[in-house]
């Protein structure tokens, strides 16, 4: 991230969603590397209905109470679609805070294999109606490129689809990479693939700009992805019972404190960072820079908050639009939310087609499109 940005904004306040509705009704599968029953998902009310891992025959739900690396990308794509904010008194909540969440274990450290991902779906297609599903939500990607008339994960895809699920894929993240392919399952024709927005954490639309998103055509001549959301700038969980999380509340600690309590605080956490507690005989001036360059190096917003980036984050953005458009239609087929969001989106001005799509998605319009098709 190569701007300091001082004060991280909402994902609500900066795409205007109406909090009138909030996924209230409307589950979401996930399909992830692992998961952490982080607060804003059970605190005041869990809103965890189920757990699933693949690779386990038993679902073990305390699983969700360890805070290990898995756990970490799918905590936060879970939160930044359906988290409602507890531990920022509401602040920090996600566009559907009120939705209720199904966590499905498809990886463990590293890369995801496709037949990960095909495994994972195939589990939700088979448990939509026992779970209430409406939408999945996929911030992962296949193998490699492949007609979606071959993939078996493609394939799958256009069946959940037909079936009445919402799927929404993230396009994947390698833009500036010398060739960018959009690969399954966001490559299946029914899928919503989402590319990234770098808005600058701001409400000035004139600034708005591309992330670094993967892009079309597909190997089928598709255009992915359809639609962009915020893929950076991202106000994302820290995964508690961590060295980040150690290291964000002290740094928060001392950016909050008073000058004449940093050399205090700094001896209690000898242990937590070296350069810091070597520093502490400085000024309290060149105290004070480091503890800055302390919170923009880690992405820190404050001691359970960081910012996050990456199409993974703009995806569960437009799954938690879907969850309140479903909200205030419940009728909607799959199909009929695909076009709302394309036909009440933005375009980016100055950025070709094949970048953005149809543009950035827009919550308000999109609930009030899909109200006019409930009357």
């Amino acid at each position: 991230m190569s701007e300091v940005i001082e004060q991280a904004l909402p994902v609500p306040v900066r795409m205007d969603a109406d909090e009138r509705y909030t996924g209230r009704g409307v589950t979401v599968a996930f399909l992830d590397s692992g998961f952490y029953a982080h607060k804003d998902l059970t605190d005041p009310v869990n809103r965890i209905v189920a757990y699933h891992n693949i690779f386990s025959p038993k679902d073990d739900i305390s699983a969700l109470e360890t805070a290990d690396v898995a756990s970490w990308h799918g905590m936060m794509t879970s939160v930044v679609a359906a988290g409602n904010g507890h531990l920022s008194d509401g602040f920090y909540r996600s566009i559907a805070p009120e939705a209720k969440v199904v966590l499905v274990k498809i990886g463990k450290t590293g890369r995801i294999p496709e037949s990960n991902i095909e495994t994972g779906l195939r589990w939700v297609f088979e448990n939509k109606d026992k779970y209430g599903i409406r939408i999945v939500n996929i911030s992962a990607g296949g193998d490699f490129e492949q007609s979606y008339l071959t993939n078996p994960l493609c394939q799958l895809v256009e069946a959940v689809v037909q079936s009445g699920l919402t799927v929404v894929c993230a396009v994947g993240n390698a833009g500036l990479a010398p060739g960018h392919p959009v690969l399954p399952p966001a490559s299946a024709p029914s899928s919503i693939a989402v590319g990234g927005l770098d808005d600058q954490n701001s409400l000035d639309r004139a600034r708005r700009g591309m992330y670094r998103s993967s892009y079309g055509p597909t190997i089928d001549g598709l255009q992915k992805p359809e639609v962009i959301a915020p893929g950076i700038w991202v106000a994302g969980p820290i995964l508690p019972q961590t060295p980040t999380a150690v290291e964000a509340k002290l740094y928060a600690e001392l950016d909050a404190a008073a000058d004449e309590e940093l050399r205090d605080i700094i001896l209690a956490h000898e242990s937590v960072d070296k350069d810091i507690y070597e520093a502490r005989d400085l000024s309290v001036s060149l105290l004070r820079q480091l503890i800055t360059i302390k919170l923009r190096e880690g992405n820190v917003i404050n001691e359970h908050y960081k910012f996050v980036d990456g199409t993974s984050f703009a995806a569960p953005i437009v799954s938690s639009i879907v969850a309140c458009m479903l909200e205030a239609n419940p009728k909607l087929r799959p199909q009929q939310v695909k076009r709302i969001l394309i036909e009440t989106a933005e375009r980016v001005e100055g950025v070709e087609v094949d970048r953005q799509g149809w543009g950035v998605v827009v919550p308000r319009k999109a609930v009030e499109a899909a109200l006019r098709l409930r009357t």
